[in-house]
């Protein structure tokens, strides 16, 4: 087992020493390595790690933001000569610019270390056998779990997204014992085993790893049937190196953050005031080991709390809760502010609703008359349905009611045929936004 007793039962005293002591040399190493933060740093007052007296005057250092790293595309965040460099990834960029990462020797070592401590804390050992279906390439998601997993000593199968009923053939046939996939495209392959000819005993699934898209409670109980395994959640993206950031145990009461390599804080979207431990906000994280793309005070814009409270497995790092929505997917909708996973708790979560429409859907917003409207379409499980109208009335009507309890909203509810949405083998996409095309 993979599990680095020293580190990861530290007393919160020691743990925070040691922050202290990386934080203020990451400060020293940024300023007088990387032109960006000298600047920014320099404005601030900070020319070195000597102004830090103590963890809470990270305060004081200037927030970075996806803008400043996309500002400096592809490599003006450096802080090591491009010789030193051995790996490069980037995100899609599917909004812009994509997000260069970069990794020296040593910043590959200090990830897989991540990667594996937090697959074993969700209790993979050297004995699983574990299929990778993310997409490999740039994405961060796929090598990086492929070499943690490694360093842990597990079997991995390179599998790669795509082709689905090859990747069923493969976890029946190679004996899989673990599973690294979206939650959207593992609840597919889900659905693909309880339709398909072979009986769920012919797979060895015990765990689920996913990871690179939000899973609600509701889905990931959803996906747990269907498979008959147990999911945990890792967190991580490629500004802070990729996967490894933080990640489940196997009591799945918060991500244990990896508080050696990651110093994480909670702020007010708004405000940028720091919030108290316990309160939600953003998540700000400062990078205390990297040296290709070290990052101070990164803005991630997902919404989470932190709990300093050890936990039953005994490992002392922080725990943060399964992020509650991101910033730039909230949607803003006749002044109410609307989270997907809201939506999806809804309808993969509600007793005489989840049984009757499949867990795939759509976020349709539009504007009419200067009023945004928020359309949720829906797969209907049973097609017969469609020709019952009276319990598709009362399908619809029900749905309606329990979003409108939800989100304090009006919705337009449209029930689909089955299989008629689309199927992702990566990030889901469920917010189609038209208001800009309508305007």
């Amino acid at each position: 087992m993979f599990f680095q007793k020293d580190i990861e039962t530290m007393k919160r005293a020691d743990l925070e020493a040691l922050q202290l002591e990386r934080l203020r040399r990451m400060v020293d190493y940024c300023y007088n390595n990387v032109p960006f933060y000298h600047e920014r740093l320099g404005a601030a007052g900070i020319t070195s790690g000597d102004k830090i007296k103590t963890l809470s005057d990270i305060q004081y250092i200037p927030v970075t933001t996806k803008d400043d790293i996309r500002d400096h595309y592809p490599f003006g965040m450096l802080a090591r000569p491009m010789k030193d460099i051995v790996r490069i990834h980037a995100s899609s960029g599917t909004t812009g610019k994509p997000t260069v990462g970069v990794y020296t020797q040593n910043d590959l070592d200090n990830w897989s270390d991540n990667v594996a401590r937090l697959c074993a804390a969700a209790g993979v050992t050297s004995e699983d056998i574990v299929q990778i279906s993310f997409g490999y390439g740039l994405f961060t998601g796929a090598l990086g779990l492929h070499y943690g997993l490694e360093k842990l000593g597990a079997t991995v199968i390179p599998a790669s997204s795509g082709n689905s009923e090859k990747q069923l053939m493969m976890l029946r046939d190679f004996g899989v014992t673990g599973l690294v996939a979206t939650p959207s495209y593992a609840i597919y392959l889900s659905e693909m085993v309880r339709e398909g000819e072979y009986p769920l005993s012919a797979y060895k699934l015990r765990h689920g790893i996913l990871g690179s898209e939000g899973c609600t409670a509701e889905m990931r109980e959803r996906i747990e049937k269907n498979f008959g395994i147990n999911v945990t959640d890792n967190y991580g993206m490629t500004e802070l190196g990729g996967p490894g950031v933080s990640g489940e145990c196997e009591y799945r009461c918060g991500l244990h953050f990896a508080e050696d390599a990651f110093l994480p804080e909670i702020i007010d979207p708004d405000t940028l005031e720091r919030k108290a431990p316990g309160e939600a906000g953003e998540l700000v994280v400062t990078t205390l080991l990297r040296e290709g793309f070290p990052v101070l005070r990164y803005r991630t814009k997902d919404i989470t709390r932190l709990n300093y409270e050890p936990c039953r497995c005994g490992r002392t790092h922080v725990r943060m809760d399964k992020v509650m929505g991101r910033t730039d997917d909230m949607l803003i909708i006749k002044g109410v502010n609307v989270f997907p996973s809201q939506i999806e708790s809804v309808l993969v979560g509600t007793k005489g609703i989840s049984d009757k429409i499949g867990p795939h859907y759509q976020l349709i917003v539009r504007r009419k008359n200067y009023m945004d409207n928020l359309e949720v379409k829906v797969e209907l499980i049973d097609e017969s349905l469609l020709d019952r109208y009276r319990e598709l009335e009362a399908l619809q009507r029900a749905i309606h009611d329990k979003l409108k309890s939800v989100l304090g909203l009006e919705t337009k509810v449209t029930l689909a045929e089955p299989k008629t949405l689309e199927r992702f083998q990566g990030k889901a996409k469920r917010v189609l936004d038209l208001r800009n095309m309508e305007d």
